[in-house]
């Protein structure tokens, strides 16, 4: 894995859901991270289609990406296929909300 990509997924274990004590890249959110040249490609989801910060979240991992000096532009795809489940949290988010 490159230091760049390491960097990025650091960054976005810093964001949060807000209705989930858990960061979004161990709640399984983030399905994909591609680095490439200085170019990060970031294909998320969101626990719902009805989740309250739609709009937000994605704003919000695309602006802390965009904050690693050697990241020149960031797109986030939105996406719904594979639909989010418990599943797919790593064992820490399982145990931090005692699943």
């Amino acid at each position: 894995m490159s230091n760049l990509k390491e960097e990025v997924i650091k960054e976005i274990k810093k964001i949060y859901d807000p209705e989930i004590p858990v960061n979004i890249y161990d709640l399984g959110l983030i399905y994909d991270i591609s680095v490439k040249d200085k170019h990060v490609d970031i294909k998320m989801t969101l626990t719902s289609p009805n989740c309250p910060v739609a709009d937000s979240l994605p704003k919000d991992v695309k602006e802390n990406i965009k904050k690693i000096k050697d990241v020149s532009s960031v797109e986030v795809k939105l996406t719904w296929n594979p639909p989010w489940n418990k599943d797919m949290m790593t064992e820490a988010a399982k145990l931090e909300l005692n699943i």
